[in-house]
């Protein structure tokens, strides 16, 4: 049976993209609550929240591996894992978004070719404050850095990247910003992930994931689960030579122009937007 509410939100994520409204949330989230400096410890200094973290990651990975078993997360490729070789310290990963399993599939990926880093996720503040039902202990407690719009919030959360950025860290961030369920093409960038490359002097990783329709398993919505291919592009380091604007633009159209091709080459089109 289709979720008609699934429906929904595709005619949403069209007429969004007509509209060229790219970052625009489509999904039915609860209001953001604020994220204020007191409530999150980036670091995991308190002894209950490295507890919670340890605990929490390890269910995380059953529920993980019953996803891969179950059929619900397929990775059929990698593509470009070489491409890891020559980062030895911190990166951002960066990677289009459109499922919830999809940051699970990099994870796994980068698991089983770049096991000795540390693996972050860099989450938007709703769903720290306001988890969806089901998903709070991981969103809070699975190596998650939540941004957040109270700005001493921020100040707090760039000086735990700084700090785990000198000890090999991963951090996933998405460039688009907003969720768009399913959705193929790459959207345009946000400038965010490419300012913290430029201001911690470390690379990025530009990962695009391409799918396609399993032919045997179905989702909780009714729909074919995707099996991905995970592709991983040469690292794009700060120019320093440049200003930091400028590096911002060169890096941000490096990185979507690997995603652009890749889009192409996979799916045989030329990447256009509905009008």
């Amino acid at each position: 049976m289709i979720n008609q509410e699934r429906i929904e939100i595709l005619n949403r994520i069209k007429q969004l993209e007509k509209e060229r409204k790219f970052d625009c949330d489509v999904e039915n989230d609860p209001p953001n609550k604020i994220l204020n400096p007191q409530d999150v410890d980036y670091l995991r200094k308190k002894w209950k929240n490295k507890l919670k973290r340890f605990f929490v990651s390890r269910g995380a990975e059953k529920a993980i591996d019953g996803l891969i078993s179950s059929g619900q997360l397929i990775i059929s490729n990698v593509i470009g894992e070489e491409n890891l070789k020559e980062v030895k310290g911190a990166a951002f990963i960066t990677s289009n978004h459109f499922h919830p399993f999809e940051n699970i599939a990099i994870y796994k990926t980068f698991q089983k070719y770049a096991n000795k880093h540390t693996f972050y996720r860099i989450i938007r503040e709703g769903n720290f404050t306001s988890p969806p039902k089901g998903f709070d202990l991981f969103f809070r407690h699975c190596n998650t850095l939540p941004l957040s719009s109270n700005p001493r919030t921020m100040q707090k959360f760039l000086e735990a990247l700084k700090k785990l950025s000198e000890k090999s860290s991963y951090f996933l961030i998405y460039p688009e910003q907003a969720m768009w369920w399913n959705y193929p093409k790459p959207r345009p960038f946000k400038d965010g992930a490419f300012k913290f490359a430029y201001k911690l002097n470390i690379p990025i990783i530009p990962c695009f994931i391409t799918m396609n329709d399993s032919p045997i398993y179905k989702d909780s919505d009714g729909f074919p689960v995707k099996e991905y291919t995970i592709n991983i592009g040469k690292p794009i380091y700060p120019n320093k030579q440049l200003c930091a604007s400028e590096n911002v633009i060169s890096m941000k159209e490096t990185n979507f122009n690997f995603c652009q091709y890749t889009y192409e080459k996979t799916y045989g089109v030329k990447l256009e937007y509905e009008s």
